[in-house]
């Protein structure tokens, strides 16, 4: 069996033969938000089941296609639908774009998520940017033998998501007009969205919003060097006094709407990063 350095670098050969580009930052896009890929210059577009050891996504709203382009000058690899551990995929798949992107020399990775709203201050289209947060998928990609050759064994994850990038894609959101919260994220396994006694308790805990995805990545960034920014979509009333029931299909409609405004502030934050 081939060890996954050797799987992440098959992958990442044949990326290479595709473009000249190589990526600064890497992107990972969540429900609804797929066309934040739209636009790239020089774009080459790559289903996931036609790239070697890749794993395919199977959520509606995820096209399932790695995009390598130039946004705003900067050339970037963007994964247009994410991978969830609710579809049965061991952790490391769910991790493994992350990995990908940093052997083709990525420094960066932006993450987006539609999220339910357990502050009630967050409501349905919010943008929240992510200042840190709770891991209740119990689980982690970094579990199993270490391979030095993606990162060291205990990584820390305080300052999970990098305070420089967070204070530049505040300044991106203010320079285009867009009102913005930043709040701590958690992250369950889903798909079933959650009961009211699990969103009293998350509350407690300090959690602002709540999904199904993201921290797999986030800490598999931290572990191969990435620095990280979050932005989640506020695509649902998750507040445990709330009687609202939620949809995918009302997720994806309440993110369209703002996905124009999620679009503008990543731009804003790979231009400035690499300006």
């Amino acid at each position: 069996m081939p060890t996954l350095s050797q799987r992440i670098a098959l992958t990442a050969n044949h990326l290479i033969k595709q473009t000249r580009l190589r990526p600064k930052a890497a992107i990972i896009l969540g429900s609804g938000l797929g066309g934040l890929a739209d636009g790239l210059q020089e774009a080459v577009a790559i289903p996931y089941r036609d790239l070697p050891s890749f794993p395919v996504t199977t959520v509606p709203g995820h096209k399932g296609r790695v995009i390598i382009g130039r946004l705003r000058g900067v050339p970037v690899i963007v994964f247009d639908g994410r991978l969830h551990l609710y579809e049965g995929l061991p952790m490391w798949q769910v991790a493994y774009p992350v990995y990908v992107a940093h052997r083709l020399g990525a420094g960066m990775l932006v993450v987006t998520n539609a999220a339910g709203g357990i502050n009630p201050a967050l409501t349905p289209g919010t943008i929240m940017l992510i200042r840190d947060h709770i891991n209740m998928t119990g689980g982690s990609p970094l579990t199993g033998e270490n391979d030095p050759e993606l990162g060291a064994r205990f990584p820390s994850m305080r300052f999970a998501y990098d305070p420089a990038l967070l204070a530049v894609a505040r300044e991106a959101a203010s320079a285009a007009g867009i009102a913005v919260a930043e709040g701590v994220y958690v992250a369950m396994l889903g798909p079933n969205y959650e009961t009211d006694a699990e969103l009293r308790m998350l509350e407690r805990l300090g959690a602002d919003a709540v999904g199904m995805s993201t921290v797999p990545e986030v800490i598999a960034a931290r572990h191969a060097g990435l620095r990280v920014a979050g932005i989640s979509v506020i695509s649902n009333d998750a507040n445990p006094q709330s009687t609202v029931q939620p949809t995918h299909e009302e997720v994806q409609r309440v993110v369209g709407l703002v996905s124009g405004d999620v679009r503008a502030i990543v731009e804003g934050l790979v231009e400035r990063s690499y300006a």
